[in-house]
């Protein structure tokens, strides 16, 4: 598996809550969730070209 590195992130708490609930109904960590919709938002605007993509 790939080396994985922490990162801070300073997010609004409203964000973060909602978040949380959809983390919650798609039975993810909340850290899974955020790295889930980040590789969903690269591959779609073509980011993740020659990458492993989910």
């Amino acid at each position: 598996m790939a080396e994985r590195k922490p990162f801070l992130l300073r997010i609004d708490p409203t964000v973060l809550e909602a978040l949380q609930r959809w983390a919650n109904d798609d039975l993810r960590s909340l850290n899974g969730q955020i790295e889930f919709l980040l590789r969903q938002a690269l591959k779609n605007g073509g980011r993740m070209k020659g990458k492993k993509q989910d």
